[in-house]
């Protein structure tokens, strides 16, 4: 698999020019560029990196396949660093001059809101995991299409097992200070109090903070039934997980993916700290309770065995990876075109493209592709092979 360099890409262009070429000739022939914006180091690299795994897995399963209608799939890969500035930087580098044909990425919501514009201004396909609901609008961005849950999608699920799985009534909402953190802990209040429970208690907390036991005595001393957390960093939600166990508290943890991240385990001073805490997740990707994936994944993980480390990532992750260039080889397959109005008029005719992370659906009026029944609760200290069993409560 051959990751393109700037270099190379202009040096084949200018190659191809110098012959005399004529350009439909060469755009039947030339590979299929896919721009990459990933955050493959730095403090938000570990969703990039595990995607990573998939877009290489899958371009070079492509390529070995014979391409495209006989173009290989190159994948031009820029590290972001989760730095919005370098992601602006490394989009319009992608834009004008190694001319990709659609970017996937970015991987988090603070890049993508810096670059979404500059795409839709270019008119570029981009496909891209980030929750924030605005970064999904056909009118202001007819060109961006979401293939993963938004941040609302994300808090019903949450909101529905507290309700009605965990049964709490009272709950406390925790954020980190960052602007995901404040918005979504702010999103998440008014939903609870719109369906009746009561929000004995709401804090944005300092990621850094040493010593969590003062907000964990105020929400305990509220009455609070669980504690819903929105916040990416881990070591936070393990100090939160320790001062639980040290409180002698068995109220439940529930909320954002991160808590089932793997850090959390090498965090938390005992296993059973992590015990009784819900984390976002989704049936694509979870057991059920004879321990088996769906038939789909379960054959994915098949093929990656022995090429594609999971033991250190997370199965959507990679999954995603693999369907965001599946989507874009079909539609150049479907249209015998990788002219970007080609791109997006295909994507806008898909109705439950079977991909692996998720059944995608998008029309010209609705990017939002992942289904809402899909999102579920998973037992955040479950993971085998990238995956999770099922939250209790769940068939």
């Amino acid at each position: 698999m051959t990751i393109t360099r700037r270099g190379l890409a202009l040096g084949s262009a200018g190659a191809a020019a110098a012959l005399g070429l004529a350009r439909p000739a060469l755009a039947q022939s030339e590979p299929i560029r896919i721009g990459w914006l990933a955050a493959m180091t730095g403090p938000s690299s570990a969703p990039a990196v595990g995607f990573n795994r998939g877009v290489l897995f899958a371009a070079e399963a492509i390529n070995a396949a014979g391409g495209v209608r006989g173009r290989r799939v190159e994948i031009i890969t820029r590290d972001t660093q989760g730095d919005p500035t370098k992601a602006v930087n490394a989009t319009q580098e992608m834009i004008s001059q190694l001319r990709v044909h659609a970017i996937w990425g970015p991987t988090n919501s603070g890049e993508s809101l810096a670059v979404t514009a500059i795409m839709a201004r270019a008119g570029m396909p981009n496909i891209h995991p980030c929750v924030v609901d605005s970064l999904i609008d056909v009118r202001r961005y007819p060109n961006a299409f979401r293939v993963a849950p938004s941040n609302t999608q994300w808090d019903d699920a949450v909101r529905g097992y507290c309700l009605q799985r965990v049964n709490a009534k009272k709950v406390a909402v925790v954020g980190d200070t960052t602007g995901y953190g404040v918005s979504a802990a702010n999103a998440s209040v008014a939903a609870f109090q719109r369906d009746g429970a009561e929000v004995v208690y709401k804090a944005n907390i300092d990621a850094t903070q040493p010593d969590m036991t003062p907000d964990m005595l105020r929400a305990r001393t509220a009455g609070a039934e669980a504690i819903v957390i929105w916040s990416v960093s881990t070591g936070m939600i393990a100090r939160m997980l320790n001062t639980r166990a040290h409180m002698g508290w068995d109220v439940p943890f529930v909320g954002h993916p991160a808590m089932s991240s793997g850090e959390v385990g090498t965090l938390v001073e005992r296993p059973q700290n992590w015990e009784k805490v819900y984390a976002i997740g989704y049936r694509s990707c979870s057991f059920d309770a004879s321990g088996n994936l769906p038939p789909r994944t379960a054959e994915l993980v098949g093929r990656l065995r022995g090429k594609v480390d999971l033991r250190d990532t997370l199965l959507w992750w990679v999954a995603s990876g693999i369907d965001a260039v599946d989507l874009i080889a079909k539609a150049v397959e479907a249209t015998g075109s990788s002219d970007k109005p080609a791109i997006i008029r295909h994507w806008n005719t898909l109705t439950k493209y079977p991909g692996y992370f998720g059944e995608y659906s998008f029309t010209a009026t609705e990017h939002n592709g992942y289904p809402t029944e899909d999102v579920v609760m998973s037992a955040a200290n479950s993971a085998r092979d990238g995956a999770f069993a099922l939250a209790p409560g769940y068939g």
